[in-house]
């Protein structure tokens, strides 16, 4: 069993109150389970409202499976044009 893990920091230009980025935030995880089917969740920052921390982990069998998972999701974020990825960090275990 292999675990592939990811924290990503997230930048944001619109939000104008935690209300308006935990509607971003929410509705990016949302769009992350249903099209990939991974555990995500917001991880940190969760008080600031130009920014945000989510993490999200797969299971599979094979270390390649989990780089491919993971390097698509960051790319299906990079295209979202409400966030901007700051950094990443990846673990396989």
């Amino acid at each position: 069993m292999i675990i592939g893990a990811c924290s990503v920091e997230l930048l944001m230009y619109e939000p104008n109150s935690l209300k308006e980025k935990r509607h971003i935030i929410k509705s990016l995880i949302g769009r992350i389970q249903s099209r990939f089917n991974v555990s995500v969740a917001e991880v940190g920052d969760n008080e600031k409202w130009k920014s945000a921390v989510i993490g999200f982990a797969c299971v599979t069998n094979t270390t390649k499976h989990a780089n491919q998972m993971i390097n698509n999701i960051i790319k299906f974020i990079e295209g979202d044009s409400r966030v901007e990825i700051v950094k990443w960090d990846i673990e396989i275990l």
